[in-house]
């Protein structure tokens, strides 16, 4: 039987993925040696110890000789200063030499003070360019932030303010790509250096976006006691709002949003009061009160159609769901058409204007085929199927010229529902096995984006702890800065310097455990981190191939028209997935609910086979089925794999045996055994096209429990065997253990 994968899609994926097409392999191409030479232009004497930059990339000095040798490639700007002369600027065009003649300054005090200029120049190129490539290139970006901190020195008066801004800078990187908790950190380290409102108003954002609600509403509350302006007052307003919101409080969000909404409409701040309006009916939906949400809502989309038609089309679509949740299906389409028609504009004027912004960059829903796909959804709700068809087909074009699977995967499913309710079954196929094939390749793409988004997050991971570095470099530089000082100041008492320098090396052995401790930190979180993503990737292959099978028993009840089967097929069908679903995203749920979830199961798989096996569930009475943990769905394969490919081939009635024993205190034993024809004859009965494919199934179970067993310590233990009483029959045996 042909398996599918269904992917379950992860938004923030998606900024990963946008890195890694946006970070050309040319970045690392094209690097080249430039020789060179700086001399005094009056007397063609060579200078010594002239710093050779290159913007966000090393420094080298020239020599005895004022040569200097650095890579570098075409395009970069090299920087050449020294407290003797005039900086001086150029631009690589190629590998020939670059023989520099430059101009003394007549003064000492003012080649200091050039000195100083020279400095203040390097750092604010960098920051420049840090914020130039903010959104195109992580990696580039904070290369030049670390080159900033490198060049920064400790006796500069400014240096707690270009820390500020650069740590600033840092954090606003860590936010655009969806490192919130990496930006939450710098930007308290930026306010650590100087206060700025602005500042903490992005650090309770950042607590926002990494749900971290109640120090959210902390530093809000805090920022009321600030000095604001009428812009800051608002977003202070919307933030404790979106904090209480986050802490189910919603009396307090609508009391704040009100409040921040007020403000924007006395100070005629268009976007802010749309998306206020916008909040404020979601929370009223959600209360019931439907007559004042609507009002608010009508009002955000009357405002918004006199914007710009990006900002129309959004609200529209923000509205046409609303009015779904409500099911008032007409005014969805209405709105939705709408909606439509304005990105279809913006998109022509996308394609003549360079400099229109693309809708897919800002909001993802804001795409035809999107739109397409959830007009069809409100036509088939009112059983409108020949209206849902046409744009169902206009969604599943769309989306494949732009290559979005997941639209095109949703749109092809509801195609084939569509088609099956009309009766239409030969198209419904038809649809249902383009869907396999759409699924396929969505679960290709997703394992790359995952692959790349693991590479971007070690890169990230990389260049944060360079920066760690750096900062306790520059520590430990001061360190023994004061130390040298004091040994100066003391140099007669031999005694309190031989203690100094036992203190100064116990302090860099303590400095250098510490490293070794955060390094040793680190590298288990990123382990850590490694095993959650596999594990979401397996949970996510485990549910479709559940789904696959049932949905074929469906069918089949269907091709013998056997319609009253079906439904009761799919009721019960529906209590099994509404409560798998529910478990799909937990590593451990109680062993009651597994117990509930597979009696459910094999009730089903027995309706369907109920003259080829009975069953019996067999639980200890001794064993206390709450105090135990399991991974969701981890016997319902085995049980699975009894009924396929045992009993259901077994040409007298065989039987099912499901038993729960206590084997000690913290440990019980699973037994799943069949009397069907073993795994011999299983084998022998597959097809040679089956034979080629591998049992992704039980395959992903081996992982998911090798994977559970290295992050809690061999939690569970899985052994499969022949009965030894019998030629037939297949026995597998679990141990799990309880959490202690």
């Amino acid at each position: 039987m042909k398996k599918i994968s269904l992917i379950i899609v992860v938004f923030w994926l998606l900024p990963f993925v946008a890195f890694a097409q946006k970070t050309p392999a040319s970045r690392e191409l094209a690097r080249m040696s430039i020789k060179g030479s700086v001399k005094d232009e009056r007397t063609r004497e060579p200078v010594q110890g002239a710093e050779v930059t290159i913007l966000g990339g090393r420094t080298v000095t020239t020599d005895v000789f004022g040569d200097f040798r650095i890579e570098a490639r075409v395009g970069d700007e090299l920087v050449i200063s020294h407290g003797s002369f005039t900086t001086v600027r150029y631009t690589i065009k190629d590998n020939q030499r670059i023989d520099v003649l430059v101009e003394d300054y007549p003064e000492e005090s003012v080649r200091m003070s050039k000195k100083a200029e020279s400095s203040q120049s390097i750092f604010e190129d960098n920051l420049k360019a840090a914020k130039q490539f903010l959104k195109e290139d992580a990696t580039t970006s904070i290369e030049y932030i670390t080159k900033a901190l490198e060049n920064l020195r400790d006796n500069d008066p400014n240096a707690d303010d270009k820390k500020a801004k650069l740590y600033e800078t840092l954090a606003d990187i860590y936010d655009y790509w969806k490192q919130h908790d990496l930006a939450e950190s710098n930007y308290q380290i930026s306010l650590n250096n100087r206060y700025d409102t602005e500042v903490k108003i992005k650090l309770g954002n950042a607590r926002l976006k990494n749900k971290n609600y109640q120090e959210a509403l902390k530093t809000f509350n805090e920022l009321q006691r600030s000095r604001l302006n009428s812009n800051q007052r608002v977003m202070i307003y919307e933030g404790l709002g979106d904090s209480y919101v986050g802490l189910e409080k919603t009396t307090e969000a609508i009391t704040n949003y009100n409040k921040a909404l007020s403000l924007s409409q006395r100070k005629g701040l268009d976007d802010k009061v749309i998306l206020l309006n916008s909040k404020l009916a979601e929370l009223l939906q959600q209360q019931g009160n439907m007559s004042d949400a609507e009002e608010y809502l009508d009002s955000s989309v009357e405002l918004a159609n006199q914007k710009d038609k990006k900002t129309a089309a959004r609200q529209r679509s923000v509205a046409a769901d609303f009015y779904s949740k409500s099911k008032s299906f007409d005014k969805e389409i209405r709105l939705r058409k709408e909606a439509l028609e304005d990105i279809e504009e913006i998109e022509e004027e996308g394609q003549n204007d360079s400099n229109a912004l693309s809708t897919a960059e800002q909001d993802k829903s804001l795409t035809p085929q999107v739109q397409n796909y959830k007009i069809a959804n409100a036509f088939a709700a009112q059983e409108k199927y020949d209206e849902a068809i046409t744009y169902l087909d206009e969604s599943i074009k769309e989306a494949e010229s732009k290559n979005d699977l997941i639209v095109q995967k949703d749109a092809t499913r509801k195609l084939g529902e569509v088609y099956r309710e009309k009766g239409e079954l030969k198209k419904a196929s038809e649809a249902f096995e383009e869907y396999e094939v759409i699924i396929d390749k969505l679960y290709i793409q997703k394992d790359q984006e995952i692959s790349q988004a693991a590479r971007f997050r070690r890169e990230l991971a990389t260049s944060a702890n360079r920066i760690a570095t750096l900062e306790k470099d520059r520590e430990l530089s001061e360190t023994r800065y004061e130390l040298a000082l004091a040994s100066q100041q003391l140099a007669n008492q031999q005694t309190i310097r031989q203690q100094i320098i036992i203190y100064f090396l116990i302090g860099l052995t303590i400095l250098l455990l510490f490293a070794a401790y955060l390094m040793y930190r680190n590298m288990k979180q990123q382990r850590y981190a490694n095993n959650l993503l596999a594990l979401k990737s397996l949970r996510s292959q485990m549910n479709p191939h559940f789904i696959f099978n049932a949905l074929n028993s469906v069918n089949t009840f269907i091709a013998a028209s056997d319609e009253r089967t079906a439904n009761r097929y799919l009721t019960d069908f529906s209590v099994l997935m509404r409560a798998v679903l529910e478990n799909s995203e937990q590593d451990f749920i109680p062993l009651e609910k597994e117990i509930e979830l597979l009696q459910v199961y094999v009730q089903l798989e027995h309706f369907r086979f109920q003259d080829k096996f009975d069953y019996t569930i067999d639980v200890d009475p001794e064993i206390n089925v709450s105090e135990y943990m399991i991974p969701p769905m981890l016997l319902q394969p085995y049980v699975e794999n009894a009924v396929w490919h045992g009993l259901r081939y077994k040409s007298e009635k065989g039987l099912l045996s499901i038993k729960f024993k206590k084997i000690d205190s913290d440990k019980i034993e699973i037994l799943i055994a069949d009397n069907g024809i073993g795994r011999k004859k299983s084998q022998d009965l597959k097809t040679s096209n089956q034979k080629m494919q591998k049992s992704r199934g039980m395959g992903n179970i081996k992982k998911r429990i090798a994977i559970l067993n290295k992050m809690y310590k061999d939690k569970v233990d899985v052994f499969i065997s022949d009965l030894e009483d019998s030629t037939e029959g297949t026995e597998v045996k679990l141990t799990l253990k309880k959490d202690t």
